[in-house]
């Protein structure tokens, strides 16, 4: 094909930069540190969002990627497969009894779509959402319609829905939204990418309350917060709930793309053959990807370990951060917490790279760790002694 006048010619094509990209170069990982291609080690509480709660390079996940791919990689759901029912099996020693039916997708952005489309479907064609301050969701357009943020909505807000916002923890507020008119409400237990913002038992005990009283459903994301990480197997259970609908991913799939939504028997039953499904969903990969994480949950008790390593931090963390003029908050449930400062994050996250700690923002003002249960408490300590030096030297 001819070049154009004045077009350059590239021996790539170029990714599209949707993420702010830092000035390390990752090429391999090992639990929770990874390695740049100078050869220096970062302690890993970045964890590509989350994604990595289990580690990089899980035994018990690479065992069984490494075992399936020498079988077959693609099977679609019109056929049965025994991997993919292996995974099923393994589901239920983990999942709520109350949840009796999953569907598989790719992604977390997928797992609440599907998720609102059981809502519409499961209510016969109510549209009316009801969605919190600060919530993240995802960035596809059902997903972006719930989550709160500006900056990921403006250049969209025509074509996305316009759910009722509540604050987190307004019972009150929460009461006035919902109604007859109102499909779900959507909700993460413990909110992540708007802040670090553990949600009351009360509030959540409120929202199923409501919900079942207006004939709505109520779907917890649990794509951050489950799997162990807040040190119960999901964060909703605090509560003593029983959700109509859960999506996860992220550590699911112990670093592979994979998702799944959780369904209580009713809304399941709701749907009929041909109205959603994934070229990819439950491929024997991801539901390898599945059974491994499941089997690493299990033989390391990973929500134990998270719940007594998160308390420990959050202890030390409150030691070494509160009397800092620059910190207005620290909290958090296990292992995923967050420092909220009183100005944007972005010179201390740069400080704590240059000292091989990777973190991430959180809202616009917090510093967010996300740790994998991996990590030592003499870890932790580290970096949280690295977060107090950085927010000393940026901010005095």
């Amino acid at each position: 094909m001819p070049v154009q006048p004045g077009r350059m010619v590239l021996d790539r094509v170029e990714l599209v930069r949707f993420y702010q990209v830092k000035p390390i170069r990752i090429v391999r990982g090992e639990g929770q540190y990874v390695w740049d291609d100078r050869g220096n080690r970062y302690l890993d509480y970045h964890t590509g969002y989350g994604t990595a709660f289990l580690g990089h390079r899980n035994p018990f996940v690479m065992r069984r990627l490494r075992e399936q791919l020498e079988k077959i990689m693609t099977v679609s759901l019109t056929f049965e497969n025994d991997t993919r029912e292996e995974a099923l099996r393994a589901l239920r020693r983990v999942l709520p009894p109350y949840f009796t039916h999953v569907f598989f997708q790719n992604s977390g952005a997928e797992a609440v779509e599907l998720a609102l489309k059981a809502a519409v479907k499961a209510t016969k064609g109510r549209s009316t959402f009801v969605a919190l301050v600060h919530s993240f969701h995802g960035r596809t357009l059902g997903a972006l319609s719930m989550t709160h943020g500006v900056k990921y909505r403006k250049a969209f807000e025509p074509v996305l829905l316009k759910p009722r916002w509540v604050k987190p923890n307004d019972i009150e507020g929460l009461e006035k939204a919902i109604d007859d008119s109102v499909a779900a409400v959507i909700l993460e237990p413990v909110i992540g990418e708007g802040g670090i913002i553990p949600l009351d038992p009360e509030f959540l005990k409120a929202a199923r309350e409501l919900t079942r009283e207006h004939g709505a459903l109520l779907i917890v994301d649990e794509i951050q917060s489950g799997f162990g990480r807040t040190g119960l197997p999901w964060a909703h259970m605090e509560a003593g709930i029983e959700p109509d609908v859960m999506t996860a991913g992220k550590a699911i799939g112990g670093g592979f793309p994979v998702s799944l939504v959780a369904f209580q028997k009713w809304v399941a039953e709701s749907f009929e053959t041909g109205e959603h499904g994934s070229t990819y969903a439950g491929n024997p990969l991801a539901c390898a990807a599945v059974l491994g994480a499941v089997e690493a949950f299990e033989a390391d008790r990973v929500p134990e370990q998270a719940k007594s390593k998160g308390e420990e931090a959050l202890r030390y963390a409150r030691e070494r951060l509160e009397g800092l003029k620059a910190v207005r908050d620290i909290r958090g449930k296990g292992l995923m917490f967050g420092v909220e400062l009183r100005f944007p994050p972005g010179k201390v996250l740069d400080c704590l790279l240059e000292k091989r700690v990777l973190a991430l923002r959180a809202g616009a003002t917090v510093v967010r760790f996300l740790p994998p249960y991996l990590t030592t408490v003499d870890e932790l300590r580290s970096a949280i002694d690295a977060l107090a030096e950085c927010i000393k030297n940026t901010y005095g």
